[in-house]
C-alpha cells in the first residue's frame, strides 16, 4: 500500500515500508518497528521522516491493517496537513478507488479542496451566534451529478 500511495511517474518504484519485531526470540514481549523508505531516499527511522512521509507511512499502515481486518467505518482528522497538493491527491484517489472497490467508508475533516472534489456528501459545521449554538449544514453531492470530473492537480 505504501508504494501505491508513493508511486508516481517520476518515481515509477514508489517507495517501500516494513514492519519487524524488535526482539524476534520473544516477540510478544516487545515492539514492531515501522520503517519507511520514501522514493529515491534511504531507509531512515520514523522520527527522521518529514511530517508529510510520516503520514504516508502511518495512512498506509492504517490501510494495510484494514485491508487484514476491516473496521465499519474511519474518521480521519485533517490527515492532509502535512501534506503537499500531489499527496494529498494521491491519498484521496486512493480513499475514493477503496471505497469504490472495497466499499471502505470514510468521514474525513478536511479543508483541502482535493478532498472535496472525490467526497460523496459535504458536511459543514457552524456557529449560530444568536443561540450560541453549533448547526450542521449536509449537502449529497449524488444530486448534483456525482461524480464530478475536475482537476485536482
Amino acid at each position: 500500500i505504501y508504494t501505491r500511495l508513493t508511486h508516481s511517474s517520476v518515481f515509477p518504484m514508489g517507495g517501500k515500508a516494513y514492519l519487524s519485531l524488535e526482539q524476534s526470540e520473544e516477540p510478544y514481549l516487545h515492539g514492531v518497528k515501522f520503517t519507511a523508505m520514501p522514493p529515491m531516499k534511504r531507509f531512515r527511522p520514523m522520527e527522521q521522516l518529514s511530517g508529510g512521509e510520516k503520514t504516508v507511512a502511518a495512512l498506509a499502515l492504517l490501510f494495510a491493517i484494514h485491508s487484514y481486518h476491516p473496521a465499519p467505518f474511519f474518521v480521519l482528522d485533517e490527515i492532509d496537513a502535512a501534506l503537499d497538493n500531489v499527496n494529498v491527491h494521491k491519498v484521496s484517489n486512493y480513499i475514493r478507488t477503496r471505497a469504490s472497490k472495497d466499499g471502505l467508508q470514510c468521514i474525513v475533516i478536511s479543508l483541502k479542496d482535493n478532498f472535496f472534489f472525490k467526497a460523496d456528501g459535504l458536511i459543514g459545521i457552524y456557529k449560530d451566534k444568536a443561540t450560541e449554538t453549533s448547526g450542521a449544514l449536509t449537502l449529497d453531492l449524488a444530486k448534483y451529478g456525482w461524480p464530478f470530473r475536475v482537476s485536482c492537480n
